[in-house]
Protein backbone atom coordinates (compact mmCIF):
# COMPACT_ATOMS: atom_id res chain seq x y z
CA UNK A 1 0.00 0.00 0.00
CA UNK A 2 0.98 3.80 -0.80
CA UNK A 3 0.26 5.54 2.30
CA UNK A 4 0.06 8.73 -0.15
CA UNK A 5 -3.36 6.99 -0.96
CA UNK A 6 -4.49 9.25 1.72
CA UNK A 7 -5.50 12.91 1.06
CA UNK A 8 -7.16 15.33 2.44
CA UNK A 9 -10.41 15.04 1.74
CA UNK A 10 -10.75 11.23 0.60
CA UNK A 11 -8.51 8.17 -0.66
CA UNK A 12 -7.45 8.07 -4.00
CA UNK A 13 -4.72 6.01 -6.20
CA UNK A 14 -3.78 4.08 -9.14
CA UNK A 15 -5.45 0.25 -8.60
CA UNK A 16 -2.99 -2.33 -8.16
CA UNK A 17 0.19 -0.81 -7.50
CA UNK A 18 -1.35 2.10 -4.91
CA UNK A 19 -4.80 0.20 -3.85
CA UNK A 20 -5.88 -3.05 -3.96
CA UNK A 21 -8.10 -5.61 -2.41
CA UNK A 22 -5.93 -6.12 0.92
CA UNK A 23 -5.97 -2.32 0.84
CA UNK A 24 -9.66 -1.80 0.76
CA UNK A 25 -10.57 -4.71 3.60
CA UNK A 26 -8.23 -3.33 5.96
CA UNK A 27 -9.74 0.30 4.85
CA UNK A 28 -13.26 -1.14 5.51
CA UNK A 29 -11.89 -1.89 9.42
CA UNK A 30 -10.42 1.35 9.92
CA UNK A 31 -13.55 3.18 8.73
CA UNK A 32 -15.90 0.80 11.13
CA UNK A 33 -12.95 1.80 13.89
CA UNK A 34 -12.29 5.37 13.80
CA UNK A 35 -16.63 6.27 13.34
CA UNK A 36 -17.80 3.47 15.78
CA UNK A 37 -20.00 2.15 13.26
CA UNK A 38 -22.84 -0.68 13.33
CA UNK A 39 -23.99 0.36 10.18
CA UNK A 40 -22.70 1.73 6.91
CA UNK A 41 -24.57 2.18 3.22
CA UNK A 42 -21.48 1.59 0.26
CA UNK A 43 -21.53 2.00 -3.25
CA UNK A 44 -19.47 2.15 -5.94
CA UNK A 45 -18.57 3.81 -9.28
CA UNK A 46 -18.26 2.35 -12.87
CA UNK A 47 -14.23 1.09 -12.83
CA UNK A 48 -14.33 -2.27 -13.83
CA UNK A 49 -12.45 -2.85 -10.34
CA UNK A 50 -14.86 -1.52 -8.56
CA UNK A 51 -16.71 -4.50 -7.78
CA UNK A 52 -13.43 -6.61 -6.55
CA UNK A 53 -12.65 -3.22 -4.44
CA UNK A 54 -16.38 -2.49 -2.92
CA UNK A 55 -16.64 -6.27 -1.96
CA UNK A 56 -13.16 -6.51 -0.32
CA UNK A 57 -14.38 -2.94 1.79
CA UNK A 58 -17.47 -5.12 2.49
CA UNK A 59 -15.65 -7.92 4.09
CA UNK A 60 -13.26 -5.55 6.37
CA UNK A 61 -16.57 -3.61 7.31
CA UNK A 62 -18.36 -7.25 8.39
CA UNK A 63 -15.50 -8.40 10.02
CA UNK A 64 -15.46 -5.63 12.21
CA UNK A 65 -19.06 -6.93 13.27
CA UNK A 66 -20.69 -3.83 10.91
CA UNK A 67 -23.52 -4.41 9.17
CA UNK A 68 -23.50 -3.15 5.61
CA UNK A 69 -26.39 -1.96 3.33
CA UNK A 70 -24.93 -2.92 -0.25
CA UNK A 71 -26.20 0.64 -2.53
CA UNK A 72 -24.47 -1.42 -6.04
CA UNK A 73 -23.60 1.36 -8.48
CA UNK A 74 -24.25 5.01 -7.33
CA UNK A 75 -22.99 8.96 -7.99
CA UNK A 76 -21.49 10.51 -4.71
CA UNK A 77 -24.85 12.42 -4.38
CA UNK A 78 -26.51 9.24 -3.65
CA UNK A 79 -23.82 8.43 -1.15
CA UNK A 80 -24.54 11.48 0.53
CA UNK A 81 -28.44 10.79 0.12
CA UNK A 82 -28.07 7.56 1.65
CA UNK A 83 -26.31 9.05 4.62
CA UNK A 84 -29.25 11.01 5.76
CA UNK A 85 -32.25 9.08 3.91
CA UNK A 86 -31.06 5.52 5.64
CA UNK A 87 -30.76 4.61 8.78
CA UNK A 88 -26.96 3.74 8.74
CA UNK A 89 -24.20 5.70 10.60
CA UNK A 90 -22.39 6.32 8.13
CA UNK A 91 -21.62 6.18 4.14
CA UNK A 92 -19.38 4.52 1.81
CA UNK A 93 -18.09 4.79 -2.42
CA UNK A 94 -15.34 3.33 -3.92
CA UNK A 95 -14.98 5.63 -6.31
CA UNK A 96 -11.44 7.92 -7.94
CA UNK A 97 -13.76 11.15 -8.66
CA UNK A 98 -12.58 12.58 -12.15
CA UNK A 99 -9.42 10.77 -12.04
CA UNK A 100 -8.56 8.10 -14.93
CA UNK A 101 -9.69 4.53 -14.86
CA UNK A 102 -6.60 3.11 -13.94
CA UNK A 103 -7.20 4.71 -10.29
CA UNK A 104 -9.60 4.30 -7.83
CA UNK A 105 -10.51 4.89 -4.11
CA UNK A 106 -12.80 5.44 -1.64
CA UNK A 107 -15.29 9.09 -0.54
CA UNK A 108 -16.84 8.54 2.76
CA UNK A 109 -19.19 10.45 5.19
CA UNK A 110 -20.62 10.01 9.11
CA UNK A 111 -24.16 10.27 9.24
CA UNK A 112 -26.08 13.07 8.03
CA UNK A 113 -23.42 14.21 5.26
CA UNK A 114 -21.09 14.87 8.73
CA UNK A 115 -17.83 15.38 6.60
CA UNK A 116 -14.52 12.83 6.53
CA UNK A 117 -11.47 14.70 6.05
CA UNK A 118 -7.95 14.50 7.12
CA UNK A 119 -8.52 16.29 10.44
CA UNK A 120 -12.02 15.21 10.66
CA UNK A 121 -11.24 11.35 10.79
CA UNK A 122 -8.97 10.29 7.27
CA UNK A 123 -6.14 10.59 8.83
CA UNK A 124 -6.88 8.13 12.13
CA UNK A 125 -8.19 5.82 9.24
CA UNK A 126 -4.79 5.65 7.73
CA UNK A 127 -2.93 5.48 11.01
CA UNK A 128 -5.17 2.46 11.73
CA UNK A 129 -4.74 0.59 8.31
CA UNK A 130 -0.80 1.16 8.08
CA UNK A 131 -0.85 -0.46 11.69
CA UNK A 132 -2.80 -3.16 10.82
CA UNK A 133 -1.04 -3.98 7.70
CA UNK A 134 2.18 -3.77 9.18
CA UNK A 135 1.08 -6.41 11.75
CA UNK A 136 1.20 -4.03 14.51
CA UNK A 137 -2.26 -3.70 15.62
CA UNK A 138 -5.20 -6.54 16.00
CA UNK A 139 -6.27 -8.20 13.24
CA UNK A 140 -8.53 -9.99 14.51
CA UNK A 141 -12.49 -10.84 13.39
CA UNK A 142 -15.58 -10.16 15.52
CA UNK A 143 -17.25 -13.23 16.92
CA UNK A 144 -20.21 -12.29 14.57
CA UNK A 145 -19.69 -10.78 11.24
CA UNK A 146 -22.05 -8.38 9.78
CA UNK A 147 -25.09 -8.85 7.80
CA UNK A 148 -25.02 -7.68 3.72
CA UNK A 149 -28.69 -6.09 2.48
CA UNK A 150 -28.96 -5.14 -1.15
CA UNK A 151 -30.87 -1.48 -1.41
CA UNK A 152 -32.72 0.55 -4.12
CA UNK A 153 -31.23 4.30 -3.22
CA UNK A 154 -31.88 5.15 -6.63
CA UNK A 155 -35.60 5.76 -6.86
CA UNK A 156 -36.15 7.72 -3.94
CA UNK A 157 -33.59 9.80 -4.79
CA UNK A 158 -34.76 10.10 -8.02
CA UNK A 159 -38.08 11.70 -6.77
CA UNK A 160 -36.45 13.96 -4.20
CA UNK A 161 -34.61 15.61 -6.90
CA UNK A 162 -37.54 15.65 -9.54
CA UNK A 163 -39.78 17.50 -6.52
CA UNK A 164 -37.60 20.94 -6.92
CA UNK A 165 -38.33 21.36 -10.49
CA UNK A 166 -40.81 24.17 -11.33
CA UNK A 167 -40.86 23.78 -15.81
CA UNK A 168 -44.57 24.76 -16.13
CA UNK A 169 -45.34 24.07 -19.69
CA UNK A 170 -42.25 25.90 -20.61
CA UNK A 171 -39.24 24.37 -22.98
CA UNK A 172 -36.15 24.29 -23.81
CA UNK A 173 -33.29 22.28 -25.18
CA UNK A 174 -30.34 20.95 -23.59
CA UNK A 175 -26.89 19.04 -24.29
CA UNK A 176 -25.43 17.14 -21.71
CA UNK A 177 -21.99 15.28 -21.47
CA UNK A 178 -21.33 12.76 -18.93
CA UNK A 179 -18.09 11.77 -20.49
CA UNK A 180 -18.90 7.97 -19.93
CA UNK A 181 -19.01 8.27 -16.56
CA UNK A 182 -21.27 8.54 -13.24
CA UNK A 183 -23.07 11.09 -14.31
CA UNK A 184 -25.18 8.57 -17.11
CA UNK A 185 -27.25 7.84 -13.49
CA UNK A 186 -27.84 11.27 -12.71
CA UNK A 187 -29.36 11.62 -16.49
CA UNK A 188 -33.21 9.96 -16.32
CA UNK A 189 -33.68 12.76 -13.25
CA UNK A 190 -33.53 15.26 -16.56
CA UNK A 191 -35.05 12.54 -19.03
CA UNK A 192 -38.10 12.40 -16.82
CA UNK A 193 -38.78 15.74 -18.12
CA UNK A 194 -39.41 15.16 -21.76
CA UNK A 195 -42.01 17.52 -22.03
CA UNK A 196 -39.97 20.38 -21.16
CA UNK A 197 -36.63 19.19 -22.14
CA UNK A 198 -34.97 18.04 -24.96
CA UNK A 199 -31.75 16.21 -24.45
CA UNK A 200 -29.08 15.67 -26.62
CA UNK A 201 -26.15 13.36 -25.16
CA UNK A 202 -22.52 12.84 -25.68
CA UNK A 203 -20.74 10.24 -23.99
CA UNK A 204 -23.05 8.61 -22.06
CA UNK A 205 -22.36 5.23 -22.15
CA UNK A 206 -21.73 3.18 -19.26
CA UNK A 207 -20.87 -0.14 -20.84
CA UNK A 208 -17.38 1.06 -22.14
CA UNK A 209 -16.89 3.50 -18.87
CA UNK A 210 -13.67 5.71 -18.38
CA UNK A 211 -13.24 6.05 -22.49
CA UNK A 212 -14.30 9.46 -23.25
CA UNK A 213 -12.31 13.14 -22.36
CA UNK A 214 -11.63 13.51 -18.96
CA UNK A 215 -14.27 13.66 -16.92
CA UNK A 216 -13.15 17.13 -15.09
CA UNK A 217 -15.28 20.43 -16.16
CA UNK A 218 -13.20 22.13 -14.15
CA UNK A 219 -10.19 21.72 -17.06
CA UNK A 220 -11.72 23.72 -19.55
CA UNK A 221 -10.73 22.08 -23.03
CA UNK A 222 -12.77 19.05 -21.39
CA UNK A 223 -15.74 21.22 -22.24
CA UNK A 224 -14.97 21.76 -25.90
CA UNK A 225 -16.98 19.45 -27.11
CA UNK A 226 -19.82 20.45 -25.20
CA UNK A 227 -19.32 23.64 -26.20
CA UNK A 228 -19.45 22.60 -29.81
CA UNK A 229 -22.86 20.58 -29.90
CA UNK A 230 -24.82 23.51 -27.60
CA UNK A 231 -24.03 25.42 -31.26
CA UNK A 232 -24.36 22.81 -33.54
CA UNK A 233 -27.63 21.82 -32.33
CA UNK A 234 -28.76 25.21 -31.10
CA UNK A 235 -29.26 24.36 -27.23
CA UNK A 236 -30.49 26.33 -24.37
CA UNK A 237 -28.02 25.16 -21.94
CA UNK A 238 -24.57 22.39 -21.81
CA UNK A 239 -24.12 20.69 -18.77
CA UNK A 240 -21.24 18.13 -18.23
CA UNK A 241 -20.90 16.12 -15.41
CA UNK A 242 -17.43 14.94 -13.41
CA UNK A 243 -16.69 11.54 -13.02
CA UNK A 244 -18.24 10.54 -9.75
CA UNK A 245 -21.25 13.28 -10.61
CA UNK A 246 -20.87 15.45 -7.70
CA UNK A 247 -19.34 18.28 -9.66
CA UNK A 248 -20.96 19.77 -12.73
CA UNK A 249 -20.31 23.00 -15.32
CA UNK A 250 -22.08 24.51 -17.52
CA UNK A 251 -22.14 26.29 -20.59
CA UNK A 252 -24.42 29.08 -22.43
CA UNK A 253 -26.69 29.04 -25.30
CA UNK A 254 -23.50 30.60 -27.15
CA UNK A 255 -21.37 28.23 -26.58
CA UNK A 256 -19.67 30.38 -23.80
CA UNK A 257 -18.49 28.23 -19.98
CA UNK A 258 -19.93 30.07 -17.28
CA UNK A 259 -18.01 30.94 -14.97
CA UNK A 260 -18.30 28.11 -11.98
CA UNK A 261 -19.17 30.76 -8.97
CA UNK A 262 -21.34 33.07 -11.27
CA UNK A 263 -23.60 29.96 -11.90
CA UNK A 264 -23.19 29.86 -7.91
CA UNK A 265 -24.74 33.55 -7.61
CA UNK A 266 -27.68 32.42 -10.24
CA UNK A 267 -28.25 29.20 -7.90
CA UNK A 268 -28.28 31.66 -4.93
CA UNK A 269 -30.76 33.91 -6.33
CA UNK A 270 -33.13 31.12 -7.11
CA UNK A 271 -32.70 29.58 -3.64
CA UNK A 272 -33.21 33.07 -1.59
CA UNK A 273 -36.38 33.48 -3.32
CA UNK A 274 -38.07 31.35 -0.55
CA UNK A 275 -36.04 32.12 1.71
CA UNK A 276 -35.17 35.23 2.60
CA UNK A 277 -32.31 36.17 5.27
CA UNK A 278 -31.04 32.47 5.14
CA UNK A 279 -27.28 32.01 5.21
CA UNK A 280 -25.21 31.28 2.10
CA UNK A 281 -21.82 30.35 1.79
CA UNK A 282 -19.51 31.21 -0.70
CA UNK A 283 -16.04 29.99 -1.44
CA UNK A 284 -13.67 32.61 -0.69
CA UNK A 285 -11.56 32.98 -4.42
CA UNK A 286 -15.45 33.45 -5.77
CA UNK A 287 -16.10 36.76 -7.54
CA UNK A 288 -17.40 39.57 -5.43
CA UNK A 289 -20.51 39.39 -8.09
CA UNK A 290 -21.56 36.22 -5.91
CA UNK A 291 -21.41 37.99 -2.19
CA UNK A 292 -23.58 40.84 -3.84
CA UNK A 293 -26.27 38.53 -5.88
CA UNK A 294 -26.49 36.99 -2.82
CA UNK A 295 -26.94 39.89 -0.30
CA UNK A 296 -29.07 41.59 -3.05
CA UNK A 297 -31.46 38.86 -2.97
CA UNK A 298 -31.89 39.07 0.85
CA UNK A 299 -29.30 36.23 1.79
CA UNK A 300 -26.74 36.69 4.26
CA UNK A 301 -23.38 35.62 2.90
CA UNK A 302 -20.50 34.23 4.41
CA UNK A 303 -17.00 33.15 3.22
CA UNK A 304 -16.44 30.04 3.37
CA UNK A 305 -12.78 27.82 2.94
CA UNK A 306 -11.75 25.54 0.16
CA UNK A 307 -12.62 22.06 -0.07
CA UNK A 308 -15.89 20.20 0.79
CA UNK A 309 -15.12 18.98 4.37
CA UNK A 310 -14.57 22.42 5.44
CA UNK A 311 -17.45 23.35 3.76
CA UNK A 312 -20.09 20.81 4.49
CA UNK A 313 -18.94 21.50 8.18
CA UNK A 314 -19.55 25.33 8.11
CA UNK A 315 -22.62 24.81 6.68
CA UNK A 316 -24.10 22.55 9.22
CA UNK A 317 -22.89 25.24 11.67
CA UNK A 318 -24.14 27.89 10.53
CA UNK A 319 -27.63 26.29 9.19
CA UNK A 320 -26.76 27.51 5.22
CA UNK A 321 -29.04 27.11 3.06
CA UNK A 322 -26.83 26.94 -0.02
CA UNK A 323 -23.20 26.50 -0.80
CA UNK A 324 -20.57 27.04 -3.82
CA UNK A 325 -17.62 26.60 -5.00
CA UNK A 326 -15.24 27.66 -7.62
CA UNK A 327 -14.59 24.13 -8.50
CA UNK A 328 -18.00 22.83 -9.35
CA UNK A 329 -19.50 21.63 -6.30
CA UNK A 330 -22.91 23.14 -5.43
CA UNK A 331 -23.75 22.02 -1.66
CA UNK A 332 -28.01 21.97 -0.73
CA UNK A 333 -29.35 21.56 2.46
CA UNK A 334 -31.93 19.92 0.71
CA UNK A 335 -28.94 17.05 0.58
CA UNK A 336 -28.17 17.91 4.44
CA UNK A 337 -25.45 19.93 2.93
CA UNK A 338 -24.36 17.02 0.31
CA UNK A 339 -23.18 17.87 -3.51
CA UNK A 340 -26.36 17.90 -5.60
CA UNK A 341 -25.82 18.43 -9.31
CA UNK A 342 -28.04 17.78 -11.23
CA UNK A 343 -29.86 20.04 -8.68
CA UNK A 344 -27.76 22.35 -9.78
CA UNK A 345 -29.23 22.05 -13.42
CA UNK A 346 -32.61 22.44 -12.10
CA UNK A 347 -32.01 25.09 -10.48
CA UNK A 348 -30.65 27.16 -13.35
CA UNK A 349 -33.32 25.41 -15.63
CA UNK A 350 -36.05 26.29 -13.30
CA UNK A 351 -34.46 30.33 -13.80
CA UNK A 352 -34.52 30.45 -16.97
CA UNK A 353 -37.95 29.19 -17.54
CA UNK A 354 -39.69 31.35 -15.04
CA UNK A 355 -37.74 34.69 -16.07
CA UNK A 356 -38.12 33.92 -19.74
CA UNK A 357 -34.68 34.92 -20.67
CA UNK A 358 -31.02 33.13 -22.12
CA UNK A 359 -28.75 31.73 -19.46
CA UNK A 360 -26.05 34.15 -21.04
CA UNK A 361 -28.40 37.58 -20.44
CA UNK A 362 -28.95 36.21 -16.55
CA UNK A 363 -25.55 35.55 -16.49
CA UNK A 364 -24.26 38.99 -17.53
CA UNK A 365 -26.22 40.44 -14.92
CA UNK A 366 -22.60 38.96 -12.71
CA UNK A 367 -19.85 39.47 -15.15
CA UNK A 368 -18.96 42.83 -13.24
CA UNK A 369 -15.45 42.53 -12.31
CA UNK A 370 -12.49 40.94 -13.89
CA UNK A 371 -10.90 37.84 -11.84
CA UNK A 372 -7.44 36.20 -12.70
CA UNK A 373 -8.64 32.04 -12.16
CA UNK A 374 -6.06 30.44 -10.00
CA UNK A 375 -2.61 30.24 -10.75
CA UNK A 376 0.19 27.88 -9.06
CA UNK A 377 3.85 28.93 -7.90
CA UNK A 378 6.19 26.57 -6.96
CA UNK A 379 7.20 27.97 -3.78
CA UNK A 380 9.59 25.87 -0.97
CA UNK A 381 8.57 28.44 2.00
CA UNK A 382 5.47 28.36 1.45
CA UNK A 383 4.65 30.40 5.08
CA UNK A 384 7.41 32.87 4.73
CA UNK A 385 6.13 33.85 1.26
CA UNK A 386 2.75 34.28 2.58
CA UNK A 387 4.30 35.96 5.52
CA UNK A 388 6.22 38.76 3.16
CA UNK A 389 3.23 39.22 1.15
CA UNK A 390 1.14 40.23 4.66
CA UNK A 391 4.06 42.81 5.28
CA UNK A 392 3.93 43.70 1.45
CA UNK A 393 0.11 44.80 1.39
CA UNK A 394 -0.76 45.58 4.90
CA UNK A 395 -2.48 48.11 3.98
CA UNK A 396 -5.21 45.97 3.04
CA UNK A 397 -7.79 44.19 5.21
CA UNK A 398 -6.37 40.52 5.82
CA UNK A 399 -8.48 37.37 6.29
CA UNK A 400 -7.11 34.24 7.19
CA UNK A 401 -9.97 31.41 6.49
CA UNK A 402 -7.76 30.17 3.96
CA UNK A 403 -4.21 30.85 3.00
CA UNK A 404 -3.76 34.62 3.32
CA UNK A 405 -6.42 36.93 1.98
CA UNK A 406 -6.05 40.63 1.57
CA UNK A 407 -8.62 43.32 0.24
CA UNK A 408 -8.35 46.91 -0.61
CA UNK A 409 -12.60 46.86 -2.34
CA UNK A 410 -13.98 48.42 0.60
CA UNK A 411 -11.24 50.68 1.24
CA UNK A 412 -11.60 54.85 0.09
CA UNK A 413 -8.58 54.48 -2.34
CA UNK A 414 -10.35 53.94 -5.43
CA UNK A 415 -9.08 50.70 -6.38
CA UNK A 416 -11.02 48.09 -5.64
CA UNK A 417 -9.00 44.99 -5.66
CA UNK A 418 -8.31 41.73 -3.36
CA UNK A 419 -6.14 38.52 -3.68
CA UNK A 420 -5.74 34.85 -2.35
CA UNK A 421 -2.68 33.01 -1.27
CA UNK A 422 -3.45 29.36 -0.36
CA UNK A 423 -0.51 26.30 0.39
CA UNK A 424 -1.27 23.02 -1.26
CA UNK A 425 -1.70 20.37 1.25
CA UNK A 426 0.58 17.98 -0.56
CA UNK A 427 2.74 19.72 -2.88
CA UNK A 428 5.37 23.06 -2.50
CA UNK A 429 2.70 25.13 -4.64
CA UNK A 430 1.24 28.42 -3.75
CA UNK A 431 -2.84 29.02 -5.27
CA UNK A 432 -2.75 32.39 -6.32
CA UNK A 433 -6.01 34.39 -7.40
CA UNK A 434 -6.94 37.83 -7.75
CA UNK A 435 -9.75 40.06 -8.93
CA UNK A 436 -10.28 43.69 -9.41
CA UNK A 437 -13.07 46.03 -10.88
CA UNK A 438 -11.40 47.02 -14.15
CA UNK A 439 -9.27 44.55 -16.46
CA UNK A 440 -5.86 46.76 -16.15
CA UNK A 441 -5.77 46.94 -12.45
CA UNK A 442 -6.39 43.41 -12.21
CA UNK A 443 -3.65 42.45 -14.74
CA UNK A 444 -1.17 45.04 -12.69
CA UNK A 445 -2.04 43.22 -9.61
CA UNK A 446 -1.53 40.00 -11.05
CA UNK A 447 2.07 40.29 -12.40
CA UNK A 448 3.17 42.46 -9.65
CA UNK A 449 2.29 39.88 -7.20
CA UNK A 450 3.46 36.84 -9.42
CA UNK A 451 6.35 38.46 -9.73
CA UNK A 452 7.13 38.39 -6.01
CA UNK A 453 5.39 35.08 -5.49
CA UNK A 454 8.12 33.73 -8.20
CA UNK A 455 11.12 36.09 -6.89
Amino acid sequence: MNTNIFKAYDIRGIYGSDIDESTAYHIGRGIVEVLGAKHLAVGRDARPHGESLKQALIRGINSKGCDVTDLGMITTPMLYYSSWNLDVDGSVAVTASHNPVEYNGVKLCKKNVGPVGDVTGLNDIRDYVIAEMRGEADTSVANELGSITQHDIITPYYKHVRSFAEFGDKKRKIVVDCANTMGVLELPILEHFADNLEITKIYCDLDHPYTAHEANPLNESTLDELREKVLEVGADLGIAYDGDADRVGFVDEKGEIIPMDLASALMATVMLDDNKGATVLYDLRSSMATREAIEEAGGVAHECRVGHTFIKAQMQEEDALYAGELSGHYYFKANKTGELSSLAAITLLNLMMEKGESISDLVSDYRRYFHSGEINSEVEDKQGMMEKLKDLYKDGDLGELDGIKISFWDKPSGERWWFNVRPSNTEPVLRFICEADNKDLMEEKRDEILAIIRG
